[in-house]
């Protein structure tokens, strides 16, 4: 597993420290190719974002958060913050912050990242 590396705003330091990841799969932003997370953090393939489907991943990394809010979703009311790259600012998904309803609790902290705006990176021989 690796932690989060968020910046909040557009700091030029923040945006020249950028993790990059280690593994066989790894998704990076489908505009600028900064990783973002592993396949190994996959929780779900099953989710849906704004723009189609979408992944649950357990961590996430070069994203900038947006502000929090609360939102509708299709299960229920989440307070949740958008991700951005942090190198490009193209809009990846959103990170979960609170989950109201009981059985939501389980994607507390989690992200989701839209399939269309990720690029798979599979590395040889791995």
């Amino acid at each position: 597993a690796f932690s989060l590396s968020t910046s909040q705003g557009g700091d030029d330091e923040n945006r020249e420290t950028t993790v990059h990841l280690q593994g066989p799969k790894i998704y990076s932003c489908g505009s600028c190719r900064t990783h973002l997370t592993s396949s190994d953090d996959i929780i779900s393939k099953s989710f849906h974002g704004r723009n189609g489907r979408a992944y649950l991943f357990d961590s996430g990394v070069n994203v900038t958060l947006g502000e929090e809010e609360d939102r509708m979703l299709m299960t229920g009311l989440h307070k949740v913050c958008d991700l951005k790259c942090s190198r490009c600012d193209s809009l990846l998904g959103w990170t979960y912050v609170k989950a109201y309803e009981a059985s939501q609790k389980y994607k507390e902290g989690k992200f989701i990242f839209e399939k269309m705006g990720l690029y798979l990176e599979e590395s040889e021989g791995a």
